[in-house]
Protein backbone atom coordinates (compact mmCIF):
# COMPACT_ATOMS: atom_id res chain seq x y z
CA UNK A 1 0.00 0.00 0.00
CA UNK A 2 3.12 2.56 0.81
CA UNK A 3 4.35 2.04 -2.94
CA UNK A 4 0.97 2.87 -4.50
CA UNK A 5 0.88 5.97 -2.36
CA UNK A 6 4.58 6.64 -3.87
CA UNK A 7 3.58 5.92 -7.37
CA UNK A 8 0.19 8.55 -6.75
CA UNK A 9 2.38 10.61 -5.11
CA UNK A 10 4.88 10.92 -8.44
CA UNK A 11 2.00 10.99 -10.68
CA UNK A 12 0.04 13.70 -8.79
CA UNK A 13 3.43 16.22 -8.94
CA UNK A 14 4.45 15.38 -11.70
CA UNK A 15 1.87 16.92 -13.61
CA UNK A 16 0.66 19.46 -11.55
CA UNK A 17 4.59 21.33 -11.32
CA UNK A 18 4.44 21.21 -15.17
CA UNK A 19 3.64 24.44 -17.23
CA UNK A 20 1.06 23.29 -19.39
CA UNK A 21 -1.13 22.42 -16.13
CA UNK A 22 -0.93 26.07 -14.40
CA UNK A 23 -1.87 27.34 -18.16
CA UNK A 24 -4.68 25.22 -18.19
CA UNK A 25 -6.22 25.85 -14.73
CA UNK A 26 -5.80 29.36 -15.30
CA UNK A 27 -7.15 29.57 -18.56
CA UNK A 28 -10.50 28.74 -17.57
CA UNK A 29 -11.05 31.74 -14.92
CA UNK A 30 -9.16 33.66 -17.43
CA UNK A 31 -11.89 32.94 -20.11
CA UNK A 32 -14.70 33.47 -18.07
CA UNK A 33 -13.47 36.60 -16.78
CA UNK A 34 -12.75 37.61 -20.67
CA UNK A 35 -16.21 36.78 -21.01
CA UNK A 36 -17.90 38.90 -18.27
CA UNK A 37 -15.91 42.08 -19.09
CA UNK A 38 -16.73 41.44 -22.95
CA UNK A 39 -20.61 41.27 -21.90
CA UNK A 40 -19.87 44.62 -19.41
CA UNK A 41 -18.39 46.77 -22.29
CA UNK A 42 -20.80 45.73 -24.52
CA UNK A 43 -23.57 47.44 -21.86
CA UNK A 44 -21.41 50.01 -21.14
CA UNK A 45 -20.47 50.76 -24.51
CA UNK A 46 -24.51 50.99 -24.81
CA UNK A 47 -25.44 53.29 -21.56
CA UNK A 48 -25.70 56.97 -21.98
CA UNK A 49 -26.57 58.58 -18.67
CA UNK A 50 -27.65 61.78 -20.77
CA UNK A 51 -31.49 63.05 -20.02
CA UNK A 52 -34.38 61.82 -21.86
CA UNK A 53 -37.08 64.26 -22.48
CA UNK A 54 -41.12 63.68 -23.09
CA UNK A 55 -44.08 65.25 -24.16
CA UNK A 56 -47.54 64.71 -22.76
CA UNK A 57 -49.84 67.37 -24.24
CA UNK A 58 -52.85 65.57 -23.66
CA UNK A 59 -52.38 64.95 -19.78
CA UNK A 60 -51.42 61.17 -20.20
CA UNK A 61 -49.77 61.42 -16.95
CA UNK A 62 -50.98 63.15 -13.54
CA UNK A 63 -48.17 64.71 -12.03
CA UNK A 64 -45.45 62.72 -13.49
CA UNK A 65 -43.12 61.79 -10.85
CA UNK A 66 -39.19 60.41 -11.45
CA UNK A 67 -38.81 56.43 -10.50
CA UNK A 68 -36.52 55.97 -7.10
CA UNK A 69 -33.28 55.07 -7.72
CA UNK A 70 -31.64 52.43 -5.89
CA UNK A 71 -28.29 53.29 -4.10
CA UNK A 72 -26.61 50.21 -5.28
CA UNK A 73 -27.78 50.56 -9.42
CA UNK A 74 -24.13 49.88 -11.61
CA UNK A 75 -26.21 51.54 -14.67
CA UNK A 76 -28.93 54.08 -13.21
CA UNK A 77 -31.73 54.91 -15.88
CA UNK A 78 -31.31 58.41 -17.37
CA UNK A 79 -33.38 60.94 -15.67
CA UNK A 80 -36.66 61.64 -17.44
CA UNK A 81 -37.41 65.38 -18.01
CA UNK A 82 -40.67 67.01 -18.95
CA UNK A 83 -41.45 69.47 -21.91
CA UNK A 84 -44.42 71.94 -22.27
CA UNK A 85 -44.53 71.13 -26.31
CA UNK A 86 -42.43 69.20 -28.95
CA UNK A 87 -40.52 72.35 -29.69
CA UNK A 88 -38.77 72.73 -26.34
CA UNK A 89 -37.46 69.20 -26.28
CA UNK A 90 -36.56 69.89 -29.95
CA UNK A 91 -34.58 72.65 -29.17
CA UNK A 92 -33.05 70.59 -25.85
CA UNK A 93 -32.43 67.52 -28.39
CA UNK A 94 -30.79 70.20 -30.79
CA UNK A 95 -28.71 71.41 -28.13
CA UNK A 96 -27.64 67.87 -26.82
CA UNK A 97 -28.97 68.69 -23.59
CA UNK A 98 -30.75 65.25 -24.17
CA UNK A 99 -30.63 62.03 -25.88
CA UNK A 100 -33.92 62.05 -27.36
CA UNK A 101 -37.51 62.64 -25.91
CA UNK A 102 -40.72 60.96 -26.41
CA UNK A 103 -43.84 62.05 -27.05
CA UNK A 104 -47.59 60.43 -25.27
CA UNK A 105 -49.80 60.59 -28.41
CA UNK A 106 -54.06 61.06 -27.81
CA UNK A 107 -54.42 57.40 -27.96
CA UNK A 108 -51.86 56.43 -25.47
CA UNK A 109 -54.24 55.32 -23.26
CA UNK A 110 -56.14 53.15 -25.45
CA UNK A 111 -53.30 51.71 -27.20
CA UNK A 112 -50.17 52.69 -25.51
CA UNK A 113 -49.15 54.75 -29.03
CA UNK A 114 -45.72 56.55 -27.98
CA UNK A 115 -43.43 58.38 -30.75
CA UNK A 116 -39.65 58.26 -30.07
CA UNK A 117 -37.67 61.41 -31.21
CA UNK A 118 -33.76 61.10 -31.06
CA UNK A 119 -31.01 62.47 -33.46
CA UNK A 120 -29.24 58.64 -33.55
CA UNK A 121 -30.29 55.35 -32.51
CA UNK A 122 -32.58 54.57 -29.82
CA UNK A 123 -30.38 52.58 -26.82
CA UNK A 124 -31.74 50.40 -25.04
CA UNK A 125 -31.29 52.35 -21.50
CA UNK A 126 -33.54 54.99 -23.02
CA UNK A 127 -36.08 52.17 -23.28
CA UNK A 128 -35.82 50.98 -20.39
CA UNK A 129 -35.88 54.09 -19.19
CA UNK A 130 -39.08 54.93 -20.49
CA UNK A 131 -40.82 51.59 -19.99
CA UNK A 132 -39.56 52.33 -15.93
CA UNK A 133 -41.06 55.74 -16.40
CA UNK A 134 -44.22 55.08 -17.87
CA UNK A 135 -45.30 51.72 -15.25
CA UNK A 136 -44.34 53.67 -12.08
CA UNK A 137 -46.49 56.78 -12.86
CA UNK A 138 -49.61 54.83 -14.67
CA UNK A 139 -49.23 52.58 -11.66
CA UNK A 140 -48.80 56.35 -9.57
CA UNK A 141 -51.87 56.76 -6.42
CA UNK A 142 -52.18 52.57 -5.72
CA UNK A 143 -50.87 51.03 -2.60
CA UNK A 144 -47.40 51.20 -2.54
CA UNK A 145 -47.12 46.87 -2.45
CA UNK A 146 -49.41 47.01 -5.19
CA UNK A 147 -46.94 49.90 -6.76
CA UNK A 148 -44.32 47.29 -5.68
CA UNK A 149 -45.53 44.29 -7.56
CA UNK A 150 -46.34 45.58 -10.41
CA UNK A 151 -43.04 47.52 -10.79
CA UNK A 152 -41.28 44.04 -10.23
CA UNK A 153 -43.08 42.09 -13.23
CA UNK A 154 -44.87 38.75 -13.48
CA UNK A 155 -43.27 35.83 -11.17
CA UNK A 156 -42.70 33.13 -13.36
CA UNK A 157 -43.12 29.56 -13.12
CA UNK A 158 -41.60 26.41 -15.12
CA UNK A 159 -42.34 23.36 -14.78
CA UNK A 160 -41.02 20.29 -16.42
CA UNK A 161 -43.86 18.20 -17.79
CA UNK A 162 -43.04 14.76 -16.36
CA UNK A 163 -41.19 16.19 -13.14
CA UNK A 164 -42.86 17.69 -9.91
CA UNK A 165 -40.32 20.47 -9.22
CA UNK A 166 -41.27 23.71 -9.43
CA UNK A 167 -38.45 25.80 -10.71
CA UNK A 168 -38.40 30.17 -10.78
CA UNK A 169 -36.27 32.82 -12.30
CA UNK A 170 -34.45 32.61 -9.06
CA UNK A 171 -33.63 28.85 -9.63
CA UNK A 172 -31.50 29.55 -12.26
CA UNK A 173 -28.54 28.52 -11.00
CA UNK A 174 -29.49 25.30 -9.91
CA UNK A 175 -30.34 24.35 -13.38
CA UNK A 176 -27.16 26.03 -15.52
CA UNK A 177 -25.05 24.33 -12.55
CA UNK A 178 -25.32 20.88 -13.69
CA UNK A 179 -24.34 22.24 -17.14
CA UNK A 180 -21.60 23.90 -15.37
CA UNK A 181 -20.05 20.96 -13.64
CA UNK A 182 -20.71 18.66 -16.98
CA UNK A 183 -18.77 20.85 -19.00
CA UNK A 184 -15.73 21.10 -16.38
CA UNK A 185 -15.94 17.38 -16.09
CA UNK A 186 -14.98 16.87 -19.29
CA UNK A 187 -12.37 19.03 -19.35
CA UNK A 188 -11.00 17.77 -16.58
CA UNK A 189 -11.29 14.23 -17.84
CA UNK A 190 -9.99 15.34 -20.98
CA UNK A 191 -6.68 16.98 -19.72
CA UNK A 192 -5.75 14.65 -16.94
CA UNK A 193 -6.80 11.09 -19.38
CA UNK A 194 -4.42 12.87 -21.59
CA UNK A 195 -1.54 12.88 -19.11
CA UNK A 196 -2.15 9.65 -18.02
CA UNK A 197 -2.38 7.64 -21.71
CA UNK A 198 0.39 10.02 -22.04
CA UNK A 199 3.07 8.87 -19.99
CA UNK A 200 1.49 5.50 -20.55
CA UNK A 201 2.43 4.81 -23.76
CA UNK A 202 6.12 6.93 -23.20
CA UNK A 203 6.50 4.54 -20.34
CA UNK A 204 6.17 1.57 -22.14
CA UNK A 205 7.97 2.68 -24.92
CA UNK A 206 10.94 3.57 -23.06
CA UNK A 207 10.78 0.24 -21.13
CA UNK A 208 10.50 2.55 -17.38
CA UNK A 209 7.52 0.05 -16.64
CA UNK A 210 10.06 -3.06 -16.82
CA UNK A 211 12.22 -1.11 -14.40
CA UNK A 212 9.26 -0.10 -12.08
CA UNK A 213 7.10 -3.77 -12.12
CA UNK A 214 10.35 -4.71 -10.41
CA UNK A 215 9.60 -3.09 -7.00
CA UNK A 216 5.72 -2.75 -7.40
CA UNK A 217 2.95 -4.73 -8.35
CA UNK A 218 1.03 -3.82 -11.63
CA UNK A 219 -2.14 -3.15 -9.46
CA UNK A 220 -0.79 -0.91 -7.29
CA UNK A 221 0.88 0.81 -10.30
CA UNK A 222 -1.95 1.25 -12.08
CA UNK A 223 -4.49 2.00 -9.37
CA UNK A 224 -1.87 4.40 -8.08
CA UNK A 225 -1.39 6.06 -11.63
CA UNK A 226 -5.05 6.15 -11.95
CA UNK A 227 -5.73 8.10 -8.29
CA UNK A 228 -3.19 10.10 -9.19
CA UNK A 229 -4.33 11.72 -11.85
CA UNK A 230 -7.66 11.57 -10.41
CA UNK A 231 -5.84 13.77 -7.64
CA UNK A 232 -4.82 16.70 -10.62
CA UNK A 233 -8.46 16.69 -12.22
CA UNK A 234 -9.87 16.69 -8.52
CA UNK A 235 -7.03 19.65 -8.19
CA UNK A 236 -8.36 21.54 -11.33
CA UNK A 237 -11.76 21.45 -10.01
CA UNK A 238 -11.54 22.58 -6.91
CA UNK A 239 -10.06 25.54 -7.73
CA UNK A 240 -12.22 26.66 -9.89
CA UNK A 241 -15.40 25.96 -7.83
CA UNK A 242 -13.59 27.66 -5.18
CA UNK A 243 -13.40 30.67 -7.19
CA UNK A 244 -16.49 30.09 -8.27
CA UNK A 245 -17.88 30.96 -5.08
CA UNK A 246 -15.31 33.30 -4.54
CA UNK A 247 -16.96 35.11 -7.95
CA UNK A 248 -20.75 33.98 -6.74
CA UNK A 249 -19.86 35.35 -2.83
CA UNK A 250 -18.83 38.95 -4.37
CA UNK A 251 -21.89 38.95 -6.96
CA UNK A 252 -24.26 38.87 -4.19
CA UNK A 253 -22.44 41.35 -2.01
CA UNK A 254 -22.44 43.97 -4.90
CA UNK A 255 -25.36 43.17 -7.19
CA UNK A 256 -28.82 43.37 -5.85
CA UNK A 257 -29.91 40.56 -8.78
CA UNK A 258 -27.70 37.84 -7.41
CA UNK A 259 -28.89 38.33 -3.90
CA UNK A 260 -32.17 36.67 -4.79
CA UNK A 261 -30.52 33.41 -6.74
CA UNK A 262 -31.36 30.77 -4.61
CA UNK A 263 -28.87 28.31 -4.73
CA UNK A 264 -29.06 24.25 -3.42
CA UNK A 265 -25.94 22.88 -1.99
CA UNK A 266 -27.58 19.27 -2.83
CA UNK A 267 -26.79 19.60 -6.74
CA UNK A 268 -22.87 20.53 -5.33
CA UNK A 269 -22.61 17.14 -2.91
CA UNK A 270 -24.84 14.91 -5.85
CA UNK A 271 -22.20 16.01 -8.68
CA UNK A 272 -18.82 15.07 -6.30
CA UNK A 273 -20.20 12.15 -5.37
CA UNK A 274 -21.32 10.98 -9.08
CA UNK A 275 -18.39 12.66 -10.31
CA UNK A 276 -15.83 10.63 -8.45
CA UNK A 277 -16.35 7.22 -9.06
CA UNK A 278 -17.25 8.33 -12.70
CA UNK A 279 -13.98 10.04 -13.36
CA UNK A 280 -12.23 6.86 -12.10
CA UNK A 281 -13.74 4.66 -14.11
CA UNK A 282 -13.28 6.94 -17.38
CA UNK A 283 -9.50 7.16 -16.48
CA UNK A 284 -9.18 3.25 -16.08
CA UNK A 285 -11.01 2.90 -19.63
CA UNK A 286 -8.28 5.36 -20.23
CA UNK A 287 -5.41 3.86 -19.07
CA UNK A 288 -6.35 0.21 -20.82
CA UNK A 289 -6.14 2.24 -23.84
CA UNK A 290 -2.86 3.49 -23.29
CA UNK A 291 -1.81 -0.05 -22.54
CA UNK A 292 -2.99 -1.70 -25.15
CA UNK A 293 -1.22 0.68 -27.77
CA UNK A 294 2.15 1.62 -28.64
CA UNK A 295 1.40 5.16 -30.44
CA UNK A 296 0.66 8.30 -28.44
CA UNK A 297 -1.90 10.02 -30.65
CA UNK A 298 -3.73 6.33 -31.23
CA UNK A 299 -4.21 5.89 -27.79
CA UNK A 300 -5.32 9.27 -27.21
CA UNK A 301 -8.00 8.24 -30.25
CA UNK A 302 -9.06 5.45 -28.56
CA UNK A 303 -9.56 7.16 -25.12
CA UNK A 304 -11.37 9.77 -26.86
CA UNK A 305 -14.63 7.32 -27.73
CA UNK A 306 -14.90 6.74 -24.17
CA UNK A 307 -15.68 10.64 -23.91
CA UNK A 308 -18.08 10.42 -26.27
CA UNK A 309 -21.13 8.57 -24.01
CA UNK A 310 -20.68 11.20 -21.54
CA UNK A 311 -21.37 14.03 -23.91
CA UNK A 312 -24.40 12.46 -24.86
CA UNK A 313 -27.13 14.33 -22.08
CA UNK A 314 -26.38 17.54 -23.55
CA UNK A 315 -27.10 16.02 -27.02
CA UNK A 316 -30.64 14.98 -25.24
CA UNK A 317 -30.98 18.11 -23.08
CA UNK A 318 -34.40 18.80 -24.44
CA UNK A 319 -35.83 15.82 -23.38
CA UNK A 320 -34.11 15.24 -19.93
CA UNK A 321 -35.44 18.63 -19.37
CA UNK A 322 -38.96 17.88 -20.55
CA UNK A 323 -39.65 14.86 -19.21
CA UNK A 324 -37.15 13.73 -16.68
CA UNK A 325 -38.72 10.81 -15.26
CA UNK A 326 -38.80 9.20 -18.45
CA UNK A 327 -37.65 6.51 -19.48
CA UNK A 328 -35.07 7.63 -21.57
CA UNK A 329 -34.21 9.80 -18.77
CA UNK A 330 -33.82 6.73 -16.13
CA UNK A 331 -31.57 4.63 -18.66
CA UNK A 332 -29.18 7.81 -18.94
CA UNK A 333 -28.85 8.38 -15.33
CA UNK A 334 -28.62 4.84 -14.55
CA UNK A 335 -25.81 4.36 -17.81
CA UNK A 336 -22.55 4.88 -16.29
CA UNK A 337 -21.04 6.91 -18.45
CA UNK A 338 -24.08 9.08 -19.10
CA UNK A 339 -25.24 9.20 -15.60
CA UNK A 340 -22.49 12.16 -14.40
CA UNK A 341 -25.00 14.55 -16.30
CA UNK A 342 -27.74 13.40 -16.61
CA UNK A 343 -28.46 12.13 -12.91
CA UNK A 344 -27.80 15.85 -11.29
CA UNK A 345 -29.59 17.45 -14.69
CA UNK A 346 -32.92 15.50 -13.85
CA UNK A 347 -32.77 16.59 -10.50
CA UNK A 348 -32.49 19.91 -11.40
CA UNK A 349 -35.90 19.21 -12.64
CA UNK A 350 -37.56 16.96 -10.53
CA UNK A 351 -37.38 14.81 -7.05
CA UNK A 352 -35.28 11.74 -7.98
CA UNK A 353 -36.21 8.44 -6.45
CA UNK A 354 -33.69 7.53 -3.87
CA UNK A 355 -33.55 4.38 -5.04
CA UNK A 356 -32.45 5.46 -8.28
CA UNK A 357 -29.90 7.38 -6.95
CA UNK A 358 -28.66 4.89 -5.16
CA UNK A 359 -28.44 2.52 -7.91
CA UNK A 360 -27.02 5.18 -10.05
CA UNK A 361 -24.13 5.51 -7.59
CA UNK A 362 -24.02 1.61 -7.06
CA UNK A 363 -23.43 1.09 -11.05
CA UNK A 364 -20.43 3.68 -11.12
CA UNK A 365 -18.59 2.19 -8.21
CA UNK A 366 -17.76 -1.34 -9.54
CA UNK A 367 -18.01 0.02 -12.89
CA UNK A 368 -14.58 2.36 -11.46
CA UNK A 369 -14.04 -0.92 -9.72
CA UNK A 370 -14.04 -2.70 -12.69
CA UNK A 371 -12.06 -0.28 -14.89
CA UNK A 372 -8.97 -0.46 -12.94
CA UNK A 373 -9.33 -4.13 -12.62
CA UNK A 374 -9.38 -3.88 -16.65
CA UNK A 375 -6.42 -1.79 -16.53
CA UNK A 376 -4.23 -3.91 -14.25
CA UNK A 377 -4.88 -6.90 -16.13
CA UNK A 378 -4.35 -5.43 -19.76
CA UNK A 379 -0.88 -4.07 -18.18
CA UNK A 380 0.37 -7.35 -17.02
CA UNK A 381 -0.57 -8.87 -19.83
CA UNK A 382 1.17 -6.96 -22.27
CA UNK A 383 3.73 -4.89 -20.18
CA UNK A 384 6.69 -7.18 -21.78
CA UNK A 385 4.88 -6.43 -25.06
CA UNK A 386 7.74 -3.68 -26.49
CA UNK A 387 6.26 -2.52 -29.44
CA UNK A 388 3.39 -4.56 -29.74
CA UNK A 389 -0.22 -3.87 -29.64
CA UNK A 390 -2.30 -5.51 -27.15
CA UNK A 391 -5.91 -6.80 -28.94
CA UNK A 392 -8.69 -6.06 -25.96
CA UNK A 393 -9.89 -9.95 -26.66
CA UNK A 394 -6.72 -11.11 -25.44
CA UNK A 395 -7.35 -9.06 -21.79
CA UNK A 396 -10.35 -10.97 -21.70
CA UNK A 397 -9.75 -14.15 -22.98
CA UNK A 398 -6.77 -14.62 -21.44
CA UNK A 399 -6.59 -16.39 -17.74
Amino acid sequence: MNKFWLVCRYEYFRHVRRKRFIFALLSMPAMILLMFGAGFLAVWAQYDKTPIGFVDPFGALVNPQPVPKQADEMFPNPEILKYPDEKAARQSLDSKEIQGYFILESSYKEDGSTKYVTTGQMKDTAETAVRDFMYFNLVSGQPQATVDRLMKGPTIEVRSLGGNRKTGKNDILNIVLPLIVGVLFLLVINTSGSYLVGALVEEKENRTMEIMVTSVSPDQLMAGKVIGNLAVGLTELIVWVALGVIALSFARSNLPAAQELNLDTGFLWLSFFTLLPAFVMVAGLMATAGVTTTDTREAQQIAGLFILPVVIPFWLIVPLMESPNSPLAVGLSLFPLTAPISLPLRAAFTDVPGWQISLSLSILVIGAIFALWLAARAFRIGMLRYGKKLAWREIFGRA
